[in-house]
């Protein structure tokens, strides 16, 4: 079992050959529900020493849980919104929540600025492997059973990311895109690489897509991140799929979430809730 220490505790990956390291509790998290508090643990993951949020439904029970791996939007941090985590806990699911490059923990003032979201996103889709080699090396989490997520530009990451082999057995996403040309106009993209860019575009990229269970959850209005492109992306992944049922894609109308992007405002427990669902149905089984 982890354990805790006044400091820090740290053990030796033999996959990375780096420390994992326990942190005491951030400020910030401090007000949380206390049952989410009494599971949770910080961390540096792998070589980058990434900062996680680690949560267990319980973690002196010897039980071996499926784990959701989540990437949150930029300008904000991985303690936003527990009320996501304490649904997974109360599922039988781990949680290990990661802040994004210059972001949370490793905050850079730079890096939260909408022009730096490009090299952001390609940071973090390098970075997922290091905390994937970090949770296969946890005997409390079951890499067999192992979903990935995130928020605009930590969906943008994630979708990214599962253009190529990998461990994943599912994956939801939320007010992001896999056609990044219809953000082209966009600052995030200005001034950077089209060439660049374009290598990573997921609907470009579908050949390489192995067909796991998705879901997407998307504003109608979303000013920031607009549902063409994601409706795009899903529809070119549908006509991919030998089962297209496997792929669930959730339309919210008004929210009065700010830019209809952040959140989905009154519809956010609708939202959560389903995918919770998601997660539960293709996660808790011991195999697909």
């Amino acid at each position: 079992m982890l354990r805790r220490h006044p400091k820090f505790d740290a053990r030796i990956s033999r996959a990375t050959r780096s420390p994992f390291i326990i942190v005491p509790m951030i400020e910030r998290f401090s007000q949380m529900p206390a049952s989410l508090r009494a599971n949770a643990r910080w961390m540096r993951l792998g070589a980058s020493k990434i900062p996680a949020l680690i949560v267990h439904p319980d973690w002196q029970s010897g039980r071996m849980v499926p784990v959701m791996l989540w990437i949150h939007g930029r300008t904000v941090h991985k303690e936003l919104d527990p009320g996501r985590y304490l649904r997974w806990m109360r599922a039988g699911l781990g949680t290990c929540a990661v802040d994004l490059p210059g972001h949370g923990e490793r905050l850079e003032e730079s890096l939260i600025q909408p022009s730096q979201s490009w090299p952001v996103i390609r940071q973090m889709i390098d970075e997922i492997d290091e905390v994937v080699a970090a949770l296969g090396e946890m005997p409390e989490f079951d890499s067999r059973r192992l979903g990935i997520g995130g928020m605009s530009a930590g969906g943008m990451a994630t979708l990214a990311r599962l253009c190529a082999p990998h461990p994943f057995r599912c994956a939801s996403v939320e007010a992001t895109t896999g056609s990044w040309r219809h953000q082209q106009d966009r600052e995030m993209f200005r001034g950077h690489s089209v060439a660049a860019i374009d290598q990573l575009n997921p609907i470009d990229r579908l050949d390489q897509w192995r067909e796991i269970p998705l879901q997407a959850i998307h504003a109608r209005h979303d000013e920031w991140v607009s549902i063409d492109g994601q409706r795009a992306f899903i529809e070119s992944l549908r006509d991919r799929y030998r089962d297209p049922s496997r792929i669930e894609f959730v339309e919210y109308d008004r929210t009065g979430a700010p830019n209809e992007h952040a959140g989905f405002g009154r519809m956010a427990s609708d939202a959560k809730n389903k995918q919770r669902d998601f997660l539960a149905q293709w996660l808790l089984s011991p195999k697909e």
